[in-house]
């Protein structure tokens, strides 16, 4: 059995504009659109606090005061930190700002737009049994021209990132992942990049990146777009949302 570190610390990328959710959704950033008749940060929190997490850094930037205001420094027995972009960093750099607040070299970083219900612990055990530099849980889906593939080999270790297309069946990125702080701290990037163009496509080859598929078959609901915001609304009025 792989120990599990007492103290679990996540990133959680919350400083989208929700610019697809325009429509739907007033001038706030996107993980605090209203779902079922509360922000959608709130289904994340309890999540996080469902799995143990400790800490959890908030990266933001656009209308991040009205996150702050909201949520202030605890949810629960969980401690909110903020890590505020003066400009917009993309989300390499928005993680890497809220890096520097972390003391665990193996964090855990949650996309703001999306709830994976993935087992944290056991995708944790995963990740330090493989001595991974990162780790991406992934979700099965059939029909689909929204994601990007990812494929891998039978060890779970990434071998390709395949672009956005009409796919009959596939495992996508589902916006849950592990890193190790020391590898992402010690890549030469500038101030601003893309975690996933510029780290996740780019160092796979070298890397020891995996994915964690012990969450495929679990809930995956994305609220980046009108009709999946629309369907949220109905699914997490459901009892266990």
């Amino acid at each position: 059995m792989i120990p599990i570190a007492a103290e679990k610390e996540c990133i959680v990328l919350a400083g989208g504009m929700g610019t697809r959710l325009k429509p739907v959704v007033s001038d706030l950033p996107k993980p605090m659109a209203e779902v079922a008749g509360k922000p959608f940060l709130d289904y994340i929190f309890q999540y996080l606090f469902k799995h143990g997490v400790c800490k959890t850094i908030l990266s933001v930037g656009y209308k991040h005061e009205t996150i702050l205001d909201k949520y202030g420094t605890f949810y629960k027995n969980i401690a909110l930190n903020y890590a505020i972009e003066k400009e917009p960093l993309g989300t390499g750099g928005g993680i890497r700002l809220a890096l520097e607040q972390c003391s665990s070299d193996h964090v855990f970083i949650l996309n703001g737009d999306t709830f994976f219900d993935v087992s944290l612990n056991d995708m944790l055990e995963a990740h330090l049994k493989k001595e991974a530099d990162l780790t991406i849980a992934v979700k099965y889906m059939e029909d689909f021209e929204r994601y990007g593939c990812i494929q891998f080999d039978e060890k779970e270790r990434v071998t390709a990132f395949k672009e956005k297309q009409q796919t009959k069946a596939g495992f996508i990125n589902g916006g849950v992942y592990i890193v190790k702080k020391s590898f992402l701290m010690s890549l030469a990037l500038p101030s601003k990049f893309s975690f996933e163009s510029n780290v996740m496509e780019v160092c796979f080859t070298e890397a020891n990146f995996y994915v964690y598929t012990g969450s495929s078959s679990r809930y995956f609901i994305d609220i980046g777009i009108p009709e999946d915001y629309q369907k949220a609304q109905i699914e997490f009025k459901k009892p266990g949302q």
